[in-house]
């Protein structure tokens, strides 16, 4: 009797201990509610953690594209005489600027001329003897046969005259379009042959840039596309270019296929040959925008912390694009969700959340911090 006497006076005592001690927490305010139900033998509630929170928004994909690409001249072409012979006179000094025609190289043309006097002749007395033929065709004296043989001698003594003032034509070397000259390849008292290069002309006003593009871009390129060009010499000054034409295939060893773009060089500062660095970006499909603090890192990557129905929800996501202080992301986003972008360190998968909007007031204490300051 007296050890049950003993046992019902200590539970009593548990008892008014207990109601002391919540009595004490209610009244000074510093035991927090988690402490008066675990005191009281309630079931602890979550506590909420105070984040802020930024809308998810949408923006388009850039794929940025950079690739090396060489000019040449919108006209090109080295000359070379139609006819061998000496060289006589040459009419011009490397770097000029000639218009078409202009003489170049003269070869020795006597013989030539000579053919051409000795055509003159030729055809003049055809012409005589057809008139004089002509005036006496009524009086019977020739038949008409005799007057078409005089004009088919004379249409082929024609036609020999143009063949000798073509001839004579070759033995000067002129320009074949407006251009600048390169350096000269032959001199004076040379014997060239057809196959004997004389100069090289470039028509520089415009140039093109030719330059390889990854298979993964063809369907987004464009004839008419604006794009960048840096030369690696000259002036180190970016210039703008503008898609000329695609090439018809994709080279199935590099996987690439070449685009032709076009500079004006109206200040003739670049030249052809000039290598660039080729520089575009090309939109893509929209994706989610989210600030980088955003994204937390585990064992399976990155990842963001949503919120959803008042609780943070972990959504796994893989990086598209970084910019400068937010990333495109490839996630189950919807526009206008809220992920946190700081406070990310106190959230677990379920945690309830108070949303605070970026710019505002310091986070407010939490439940834990209020007792930690308490029991100091």
């Amino acid at each position: 009797m007296l050890a049950v006497a003993l046992l019902a006076g200590c539970d009593r005592l548990g008892q008014l201990s207990a109601g002391l001690l919540a009595s004490d927490a209610r009244q000074s305010g510093t035991a927090d509610q988690q402490t008066v139900d675990r005191v009281a033998g309630a079931p602890p509630a979550a506590a909420e953690i105070a984040v802020i929170t930024e809308a998810v928004t949408f923006d388009t994909r850039r794929t940025n594209v950079e690739a090396v690409g060489t000019a040449r001249a919108r006209a090109s072409a080295e000359v070379y005489p139609a006819a061998s012979g000496e060289v006589r006179k040459i009419h011009f000094q490397a770097g000029t600027k000639v218009r078409e025609g202009t003489p170049l190289v003269e070869l020795d043309a006597r013989r030539e001329r000579l053919a051409v006097s000795l055509a003159e002749v030729s055809v003049r007395e055809a012409e005589q003897l057809l008139t004089r033929y002509r005036r006496i065709e009524d009086t019977g004296a020739v038949s008409e046969s005799q007057i078409d043989e005089v004009q088919a001698r004379l249409s082929a003594e024609r036609i020999a005259l143009e063949q000798a003032q073509v001839a004579l034509a070759e033995r000067t070397i002129r320009a074949p379009f407006d251009g600048h000259l390169g350096l000269r390849l032959v001199d004076i008292g040379a014997r060239i042959g057809t196959a004997t290069a004389v100069v090289r002309i470039d028509d520089r006003r415009t140039l093109y840039v030719d330059f390889p593009a990854p298979e993964q871009v063809f369907a987004g390129v464009d004839v008419g596309m604006q794009l960048e060009v840096l030369p690696f010499s000259g002036p180190r000054t970016a210039r703008k270019a503008k898609v000329e034409a695609i090439d018809s295939r994709i080279d199935p060893a590099s996987r690439t296929f070449t685009v032709r773009a076009v500079i004006d060089n109206a200040d003739d500062a670049l030249r052809p040959g000039m290598s660039f660095r080729v520089r575009f970006a090309m939109a893509g499909e929209p994706l989610p925008k989210v600030p980088e603090e955003a994204l937390v890192w585990g064992d399976e990557g990155p990842a963001l912390w949503v919120v959803r129905a008042g609780r943070a929800v972990r959504v796994p996501v893989r990086i598209g694009e970084r910019r400068a202080g937010s990333v495109l992301v490839e996630a189950a986003l919807e526009p206008g969700e809220r992920v946190i972008s700081e406070g990310v360190q106190k959230v677990r998968e379920g945690t309830p959340v108070t949303e605070m909007a970026a710019g505002d007031e310091a986070f407010p204490p939490t439940t834990a911090v209020r007792r930690k300051t308490s029991l100091r």
